[in-house]
């Protein structure tokens, strides 16, 4: 499956949330999620553990594992991913445990609009941030993807502040290197 996403700094959730609902994108849940990277030598692996929580009720999704492949840019990039069984994970990389990279908590509010995915991330360690997925799996939803893309940037542009290119497992690297420099 393949997808075209954007990340940023998010200075103002509740001017995202307002734009949301102005531009009629539908709430859909908010999800505490946790996230254990994988050290693999290409792309990225992911267990994905989430929980719905609204008014204090949590109610455990399916645990998922997501590997995908996508560049590290600040423009709106393709990620081609996987989302695999327990059993699929150990076909493509055997049965012995993968090693832990790091581990990524958040609460994500996540809003749809049409097959866009629009998620307002209060990351652990890192603050809040805005991302959105555009699905692109036809070469008709590829060839719309930038120009929507573009709109939903300057759209929330108000509420955000600088794009990122990578994704928050080396953004919790990068602060978890800094945090250790000023410890020793």
């Amino acid at each position: 499956m393949k997808n075209l996403e954007w990340k940023a700094e998010l200075r103002d959730p509740n001017l995202a949330r307002l734009i949301c609902k102005k531009i009629g994108a539908s709430k859909i849940a908010k999800i505490r999620q946790t996230d254990t990277y994988y050290n693999i030598t290409r792309g990225r692996l992911k267990k994905r553990e989430a929980v719905a929580v609204e008014r204090g009720i949590g109610s455990p999704e399916p645990i998922e594992y997501i590997y995908y492949e996508r560049p590290d840019e600040i423009s709106p990039k393709t990620s081609d991913y996987s989302i695999l069984s327990q059993d699929e994970l150990h076909e493509r990389f055997g049965q012995a445990e993968l090693p832990v990279w790091l581990t990524v908590t958040k609460v994500r509010e996540l809003y749809l609009l049409g097959s866009t995915r629009i998620h307002i991330d209060d990351v652990h360690d890192l603050g809040w941030h805005f991302e959105f997925e555009i699905l692109t799996n036809t070469s008709e939803d590829t060839e719309s993807a930038p120009a929507i893309a573009e709109q939903l940037r300057s759209t929330f542009l108000p509420a955000l502040g600088e794009p990122i290119r990578s994704s928050y497992a080396e953004l919790l690297e990068q602060h978890n290197s800094i945090e250790e420099s000023k410890t020793s």
